[in-house]
């Protein structure tokens, strides 16, 4: 029997395609089933040490749709880590106030640190470059509402390669379902080699490019990434970047794309992705974003045992 009570949420590559799955299929029970009161009691404690929409408050959302509570910040600058307490006495003391902790932070490891100081369950919810796990969720059950299927699908990842945490989450995952994965980028923001490593051991067919010419037309999924300024450490080299793909509804269709293609995003946007396609059968990233409060629903419930 899979169990995920009392379980950290820390990388995609701490689960195996079963365990996968069952969060997709929770999720879709979350969907089709009113569970308002099964958190009830319990207390979701949310620690946002980075800027983030989507992902803090489909938490909240989530958490307080199925009965539970929610306390912590957005901004660390009005806690005491402002008076130089250490994470780690500010995460001992939280512990005491709740039942799961859901962490994002600039700093790679900062979530698996954070599940080495706590006793209760840490999900991370983007730690640096790093990795996206819960995103990954929600990505993989967009293309399997969306697509169909997860199995053996062409995908493209567009963008920001080497920083963009979700797509190093979303390809391990997709590694699972014999994806054949395309990697478009400019040559300073290639999947980083560590990445691709991993993805050669587990046999993935994979494809560099810097433009998605030729390769449009063969894809079933393109997942589009910002240029991340943050990210970057020289702003000279983020101006060489900036603007370098941008997808309108023209251009899709200039590539002869699948009638069924499908175009995610994680957002935000920037400049990379034109309105035009929003009206479009191609764009599912809004329903993206609404995918996930069922699968943050699905990960909070698991983790405090209310599904078994």
């Amino acid at each position: 029997m899979i169990s995920f009570k009392q379980r950290d949420i820390i990388s995609i590559l701490h689960f195996n395609k079963e365990e996968i799955l069952y969060i997709l299929d929770v999720t879709k029970r979350m969907e089709q089933t009113d569970y308002s009161q099964i958190l009830k009691g319990k207390v979701l404690s949310v620690l946002f040490f980075e800027p983030s929409t989507r992902t803090r408050l489909s938490f909240e959302a989530a958490m307080k749709r199925l009965g539970g509570m929610v306390i912590g910040f957005a901004e660390s600058g009005a806690t005491s880590i402002a008076k130089g307490e250490s994470f780690s006495d500010s995460l001992k003391t939280i512990e005491g106030y709740c039942d799961v902790v859901v962490l994002r932070h600039y700093l790679e490891g900062a979530a698996q640190l954070a599940a080495d100081i706590v006793n209760v369950p840490v999900i991370n919810a983007g730690d640096g470059s790093n990795q996206h796990p819960t995103q990954t969720f929600l990505d993989l059950y967009t293309i399997l509402k969306t697509k169909g299927i997860l199995e053996g699908l062409k995908i493209g990842f567009l963008g920001d390669l080497k920083y963009g945490r979700t797509v190093h989450s979303l390809a391990y995952a997709l590694a699972y379902f014999g994806a054949e994965m395309y990697f478009i980028s400019p040559p300073n923001l290639r999947m980083p080699n560590d990445c691709m490593e991993e993805l050669k051991k587990r046999r993935v067919t994979c494809h560099e490019a810097e433009s998605l010419q030729g390769i449009g037309k063969q894809l079933d999924v393109i997942y589009c990434t910002r240029i991340q300024e943050e990210r970057f450490a020289d702003p000279i080299e983020f101006e060489k970047v900036r603007g370098i793909y941008r997808l309108s509804k023209p251009m899709i269709e200039g590539l002869g794309v699948k009638d069924d293609l499908k175009i995610m995003h994680p957002l935000p946007r920037v400049d990379e992705m034109d309105e035009s396609l929003d009206g479009t059968n191609y764009a599912v990233y809004f329903d993206q974003v609404r995918n996930g409060v069922p699968v943050r629903k699905a990960i909070l419930a698991a983790v405090l045992g209310a599904t078994e």
